[in-house]
């Protein structure tokens, strides 16, 4: 199995690349037509949610950069 990347654009959607799948919350899959690239949705104006149609552009700011999380509480 290769491995999935997912990048967070600047200003858009989440690129997911590589070998995976997307279910919706009643682990139903979506047919992806044998893509291995997408870009989801995260500023909720797409019409074909969960994936995005680039209606982002120029209503959704984000400044994508990396940053570590605190670690774990056990």
């Amino acid at each position: 199995m290769s491995k999935t990347k997912i990048t967070v654009n600047n200003n858009g959607s989440l690129r997911i690349e590589g070998d995976f799948e997307i279910v919706d919350k009643d682990g139903n899959l979506y047919g992806l037509g044998g893509r291995t690239l997408v870009s989801v949705c995260r500023c909720g104006l797409s019409k074909n949610k969960p994936f995005c149609d680039g209606s982002h552009k120029g209503h959704f700011e984000h400044d994508a950069q990396a940053f570590d999380l605190p670690e774990k509480k056990a």
